[in-house]
């Protein structure tokens, strides 16, 4: 998979730039796990939610896939629902 297979056809403004912002992170594997969530479900999350995944993606890589991936922990400020879901989405997906 080298990128994103949802249009973005009728996504406001800013799911928009949510979606390509989680598809070019600067590394393929936060790409992967960041992209791959938004594909499927950035049109079904809330405002709340949205605003999580803006302070998500502003967390480097390095800590972030640390995090997903289970070799650190990741920041309080930044652990909850939405972070749960994301881990768990990327552990269910097939890998390509």
């Amino acid at each position: 998979m080298t990128g994103s297979t949802r249009s973005s056809a009728g996504l406001s403004d800013r799911r928009k730039r949510l979606l390509f912002r989680c598809w070019h992170r600067g590394t393929r594997e936060m790409d992967l796990i960041l992209g791959r969530f938004a594909d499927a479900r950035i049109a079904d999350l809330s405002d709340a939610e949205l605003t999580v995944l803006e302070a998500l993606i502003e967390l480097p890589d390095p800590d972030l896939y640390n995090a997903f991936s289970g070799h650190a922990e990741i920041d309080p400020d930044h652990a909850g629902a939405l972070f749960e879901r994301i881990k768990a989405f990327q552990g269910a997906e097939p890998r390509s």
